[in-house]
């Protein structure tokens, strides 16, 4: 699927109704990407609002008084964090999905953080922003819907300031795994590949980046998509109300092919920073 085809079939995806509704419900709707847990049964909302503050805890040097650019960045629950807990930093949240970003800007103003949010309708494949203007770019769990990374981590550079910061999540495959071995993943998401530690680290170092930190959680990735999947089962009546009952049944299959496929060892999770 060629780049721009990936980007109008990821926006139909986080714009539909049914979308929007099971992420609202599940994950609680501040936050949707993959969760850090630390005991059996604990809620999503509470897994994933630890990654959020594990990644601030690798940079928070950096985050004070910063400009930082949230690419992907959903309902906008890391920006609330960050701008609600670092004096002075400024966070603006690009994200394709216009529904989303309806709801990061209410919640922004209910929380009194409007003035320190900006949140832009668009793609992180166009960034609309100036060279050079942020000081960190910040990512959870989006690169991976891009039908181009490379062209992504080109704007990552463009838009970085000359020692600023990159910082992000991704579900990616093992650098050595064949596509057909993940065809359902792939197939699930849309795409024909997706990156790869070792890509990563290739693709930036290229462009005068260098690695700051990896820590490797991919066990993360398999108990996150486990536990999501658990709920719906565990909340299938309410969720039904919803959302259609073709969505949750194609959401339940798709989870269990991410929980397959990691417990084989042919994903890996993460999260990783690169500074200039």
């Amino acid at each position: 699927m060629q780049s721009n085809e990936t980007v109008d079939v990821t926006r139909a995806y986080y714009n539909s109704d049914d979308a929007d509704s099971f992420y609202a419900t599940i994950w609680g709707g501040e936050d949707i990407h993959i969760g850090l847990y630390e005991e059996s049964g604990e809620s999503i909302f509470d897994a994933s609002r630890r990654t959020v503050e594990r990644m601030a805890g690798k940079v928070a040097d950096r985050l004070p008084g910063a400009r930082i650019l949230d690419l992907g960045a959903g309902y906008g629950g890391s920006a609330r964090y960050l701008a609600s807990r670092f004096p002075d930093c400024h966070v603006d949240c690009l994200n394709l999905s216009e529904v989303q970003n309806e709801r990061n800007r209410k919640l922004n103003a209910e929380q009194g953080l409007a003035d320190r949010i900006g949140v832009i309708d668009g793609s992180f494949e166009d960034v609309p922003a100036e060279d050079g203007g942020y000081d960190l770019v910040w990512s959870q769990d989006a690169f991976l819907h891009s039908g181009d990374r490379s062209r992504v981590l080109r704007e990552v550079d463009r838009v970085l300031k000359q020692n600023g910061t990159l910082i992000f999540t991704d579900p990616m495959q093992k650098e050595e795994v064949q596509p057909d071995e993940i065809r359902p993943v792939l197939d699930r998401i849309h795409l024909e590949t997706m990156g790869s530690i070792p890509f990563y680290k290739r693709e930036l170092e290229a462009l005068g980046f260098q690695v700051e930190d990896v820590e490797e959680l991919t066990h993360q990735l398999v108990r996150h998509y486990s536990s999501v999947r658990q709920q719906i089962v565990a909340h299938d009546d309410a969720l039904a109300r919803t959302c259609s009952r073709d969505y949750i049944e194609r959401m339940k299959a798709g989870l269990q092919h991410w929980v397959d496929a990691g417990q084989a060892g042919k994903l890996e999770w993460g999260i990783l920073v690169f500074v200039r």
